[in-house]
């Protein structure tokens, strides 16, 4: 088959038009007279704080179920608050991958305890995650607490054990924790906001 330069020029003009057509949505087919729901419509809106660092950037977390009393609701979509004055509805690479983080299969959900020299985690219940903790630190205070200096001023300090408080917390429970591990003699304190 003989083709000129002008039908060359025809032929490509015409494939590429359709071809552009198709790609935005004009299709020869026939159209489907349906009306497609918008994916967030039955969803419960949740405002909530990033978890990841220190900037505390606001979410709005979609979540889809019956709100039935015992029923458990899936979280569908997660994305910046446009409200938030830290971050306006933007979120960093990390921010925006959250609902891959929710629905992770290697999400650690529950308490796991390793004894020593073994190789398992043992999954325990979080009274019992709570009671080994408090144990734990009643033990080391016992033995580390410095109540006098050497010039025998009191100074009440345990320095073998330290905090990190989170910077996602309000200003009132920031103020409570540095309360509470300053009460108990924690002289290593910083905020995750620093870091």
């Amino acid at each position: 088959m003989q083709v000129t330069r002008r039908q060359f020029f025809k032929i490509c003009t015409a494939g590429v038009g359709g071809s552009s057509l198709a790609m935005l949505g004009f299709s020869p087919t026939a159209a489907l007279a349906e009306v497609r729901a918008f994916k967030l419509t039955r969803t419960t809106e949740t405002r909530s704080t990033c978890p990841y660092c220190s900037v505390s950037c606001g979410l709005l977390v979609y979540s889809l179920g019956d709100k039935a009393k015992n029923a458990k609701s899936e979280i569908i979509h997660i994305e910046g608050d446009p409200d938030h004055p830290v971050n306006r509805g933007t979120l960093c690479p990390k921010g925006a991958g959250l609902l891959d983080f929710v629905h992770s299969e290697n999400r650690l959900k529950y308490p796991e305890y390793r004894a020593a020299g073994s190789k398992e985690w043992k999954r325990i219940s979080w009274d019992e995650a709570f009671t080994r903790i408090a144990k734990h630190m009643k033990a080391d205070r016992d033995a580390n607490f410095i109540a006098t200096n050497d010039q025998g001023v009191t100074v009440n300090r345990w320095t073998t054990t330290g905090l990190l408080a989170s910077s996602a917390a309000s200003n009132e429970t920031g103020y409570l924790t540095v309360k509470v591990a300053r009460g108990l003699g924690i002289v290593a304190l910083d905020t995750q906001a620093r870091i």
